[in-house]
């Protein structure tokens, strides 16, 4: 050191650079193409450019007047079947001993649930009715109010 020439400290060598050009190319393609990034070639990008198609979007609102249309349409139930049965037999058992067992028919239980459907669907339908007369289109908890009360009901 006494020599007059100055010395460089040594470093460590970088992984990349202990590589070849081509292993480290095909390195950075395995990663790019796990990051989700996308390898433009040169004779690719030469010979044609792919576009991607748009993906359709419905207007808005378009969706849901199509659910409102098959709902309309349909005919079955719309609540599941049995969750009903057991809010049903839940309630039920609180109007009758605990150690009773009570049994349902199945007529009685559907006939139950599209009593239940048919209600429902009368007091939204009311509901709409009331926020439409109000220059709304979304119906709001007053509006619910305002239709039981109309149907002499006590909530």
């Amino acid at each position: 050191f006494g020599c007059g020439r100055l010395v460089m400290a040594r470093t460590k060598q970088s992984l990349t650079s202990k590589r070849s050009r081509s292993s480290n190319s095909q390195l950075q393609r395995i990663l790019e193409t796990k990051r989700g990034e996308k390898i433009y070639s040169p004779a690719i990008a030469s010979t044609e450019v792919v576009k991607q198609p748009k993906k359709h979007r419905a207007p808005p609102g378009g969706v849901s007047l199509l659910q409102i249309i098959r709902y309309q349409r349909s005919t079955e139930n719309l609540i599941p079947r049995l969750p009903f049965q057991r809010l049903i037999r839940e309630i039920v058992q609180g109007f009758v001993a605990n150690d009773t067992k009570i049994r349902f028919q199945t007529a009685a239980l559907i006939a139950l649930q599209d009593a239940a459907e048919a209600y429902l669907v009368n007091l939204f339908e009311n509901t709409n009715l009331l926020a439409i007369h109000s220059n709304r289109v979304t119906i709001m908890v007053k509006d619910m109010h305002l239709a039981l009360k109309l149907n002499n009901h006590t909530f």
